[in-house]
């Protein structure tokens, strides 16, 4: 097998199922040897299990691909290390991380816990920070041993995180922080070859059935835009080196769409020269409200 990823070693982390899986398949196909984690987990967290990254990696192997399985809590500093060391044993190095693990805990704010929110928080955010932290330091001590790096990460967000979701409010937190975090890992890693980016993708998968169950492909057209299989041409692109000039970026990805998410910018400002008076600020405001474009509304709130 061989593509524009050829000889690349590629961890990617919930790759089990779903979208992670459909990621490793893709990079097996253009020549990478990929790591496949996966906990195990149920859509929820609940459970452990060997079996879905096993699966994954027989399916790569029966394309001709190379690919080993690897069952590590990615949020567990331990065991995130261990994630890293294995692609080092097993291949020799690293190239390529995609953070995609994750699962939900959907409720209401004014219904969720405390357990539902830390669960959420966890598994997302620390779980894409901890692998990125442990391939971060590998590649920062190649390069200043003088050795050539050119790494890629992809961390996955979402357009929860991008503009919100109801009834998500732990999961889009975790995903906007995602967006962040992919920000400042570009800007710190970049002196060491590596550049970071992010996707926001939209795809059938166990967190988001119910959502998409309906949206299958039309007659006739054998496209299924909803498929999770629409996302890794992106993905395998953006852990190539054709990508090198590229970082600090998300990505939306539905179906045959690719967008690039603008995310916060300076805009309207109104500069007095001095302290504000409180009953000047409400007139201020106004004047910045009248001058900024509308904000695009968060996934399934009411019209106004």
């Amino acid at each position: 097998m061989g593509g524009i990823c050829d000889g690349r070693v590629v961890i990617v982390t919930g790759a089990g199922r779903g979208i992670g899986r459909e990621h490793a398949l893709e990079f097996a196909r253009q020549g990478a040897q990929v790591v496949v984690n996966d906990l195990g987990a149920g859509r929820e967290g609940a459970g452990r299990s060997g079996g879905p990254a096993l699966e994954a990696v027989e399916e790569i192997r029966a394309l001709g691909g190379q690919a080993v399985a690897n069952n590590d809590d990615v949020a567990d500093w331990d065991g995130a290390a261990r994630l890293v060391k294995m692609a080092l044993s097993a291949y020799g190095r690293l190239d390529v991380l995609v953070n995609n693990a994750g699962f939900v805990r959907d409720r209401m704010l004014v219904s969720m816990t405390e357990q539902e929110w830390d669960e959420v928080i966890r598994v997302h955010l620390k779980g894409h920070f901890l692998p990125l932290r442990h391939a971060a330091a590998h590649w920062r001590e190649r390069s200043k041993a003088g050795e050539p790096v050119n790494a890629r990460v992809i961390n996955t967000s979402s357009g929860a995180g991008l503009l919100g979701s109801v009834g998500q409010g732990n999961y889009a937190a975790a995903k906007a922080g995602i967006v962040a975090l992919t920000q400042v890992a570009a800007a710190e890693l970049g002196r060491y070859g590596v550049t970071v980016n992010a996707i926001a993708p939209a795809a059938r998968t166990r967190m988001t059935e119910e959502v998409f169950a309906a949206t299958m492909a039309k007659p006739g057209s054998g496209f299924d835009a909803m498929d999770p299989a629409n996302v890794a041409p992106l993905v395998a692109w953006l852990g190539s080196a054709e990508s090198a000039h590229v970082t600090g970026r998300v990505f939306e990805v539905e179906g045959g769409v690719i967008s690039l998410a603008d995310g916060w910018r300076h805009g309207p400002r109104i500069d007095k020269g001095a302290r504000w008076e409180p009953a000047e600020v409400g007139d201020a405001v106004a004047g910045l409200l009248a001058e900024a474009a509308e904000p695009e509304p968060v996934y399934g709130a009411s019209s106004p």
